[in-house]
């Protein structure tokens, strides 16, 4: 029945004698294999291994499917060969920055965004802030290749979780207001660029310049260390309507004036690639539109969900 499925999925299936882990042919979503006292492990991040003093062995290949059983592990490769074509937004914003994935460093990838973000947009300012958390190496990055200093000028309450994905636009404004403080010592009377790794509604954006300029931010420099983001996902993601995303719809002006800031800027597609090893290996459907493993345009996020009489 595999053979029937289309789209991304990274699965693990576990009985009482086996586990059955398997990657779709074009590896859109991360899986990987450890070892721990001569069991073998299998998680979608690798710092799982690391906070149970596993060992880090190998990706599960797209396409592949392993059998682990008292007899050790079996690997199979019944698909047809397919472009890999893995998640570029996993290295930017999903997997944590203390992985390794598809061969590199989180960490690396995502401090050489904001390098490269500097390199393309540059800003006077005094100081680098991160909108924490996910963003705070691609800001060092940023701040390490343009010299102007990385304070953190933002704390995250960690009891909120991510804003993008609620679906009643109160939530995310209070959302948004309550999941992070300024530090005012940082930012007074000083000119600041805020890195993020994303825009995607915009909501959360906005409410950071208003934050940064009460606290007295002189200038407000908004840097994102991807693309702009103009199309939904459909491989496992929880995405606004295409609607709903700001660059859908705005140019980056349109964007800046909406959420308040000074100037605005984007990574380019070529920079993300960049930082990513230059190589042509990525699904990029988020920036682009094109969606390796296909998909319908009229799908809906609540297609499974049942109809209410």
């Amino acid at each position: 029945s595999l053979f029937r499925i289309q789209g991304s999925y990274s699965m693990v299936l576990m009985s009482a004698r086996q586990i059955i882990a398997f990657r779709d042919p074009f590896g859109l979503r991360p899986l990987s294999l450890g070892r721990l006292n001569g069991a073998w492990m299998v998680a979608s991040e690798t710092c799982a291994f690391d906070l149970l003093d596993g060992e880090f062995v190998r990706d599960v290949e797209p396409g592949e499917i392993v059998f682990i059983d008292e007899k050790g592990l079996r690997s199979e490769k019944p698909f047809a060969p397919a472009p890999r074509r893995f998640c570029i937004f996993e290295f930017i914003y999903f997997t944590r920055p203390d992985c390794i994935v598809d061969g590199m460093s989180v960490y690396e990838v995502r401090k050489r965004l904001g390098q490269e973000l500097a390199r393309e947009h540059p800003a006077q300012a005094d100081v680098v802030v991160a909108v924490p958390d996910s963003s705070n190496v691609a800001a060092l990055g940023y701040a390490n290749e343009s010299g102007i200093p990385y304070e953190i000028g933002l704390i995250r309450s960690h009891y909120i979780g991510r804003t993008f994905i609620e679906p009643d636009h109160k939530i995310r404004h209070f959302g948004a207001r309550i999941k992070y403080n300024p530090v005012r010592a940082v930012l007074t009377g000083r000119r600041v660029v805020v890195v993020d790794d994303s825009i995607v509604r915009g909501t959360t954006s906005g409410k950071i310049v208003q934050m940064l300029r009460r606290a007295g931010a002189r200038e407000v420099h908004f840097r994102v260390s991807s693309a702009p983001i103009r199309f939904p996902c459909y491989y496992g993601i929880d995405m606004p309507t295409r609607e709903e995303l700001a660059a859908s719809s705005k140019d980056i002006d349109a964007i800046r004036q909406s959420i308040g800031a000074d100037s605005l800027q984007y990574l380019s597609i070529e920079g993300m690639k960049r930082a990513a090893g230059a190589r042509d290996e990525f699904c990029m459907a988020c920036f682009s539109g094109q969606y390796p493993a296909g998909c319908p345009q009229c799908f809906s996020k609540e297609i499974l969900e049942t109809p209410k009489s």
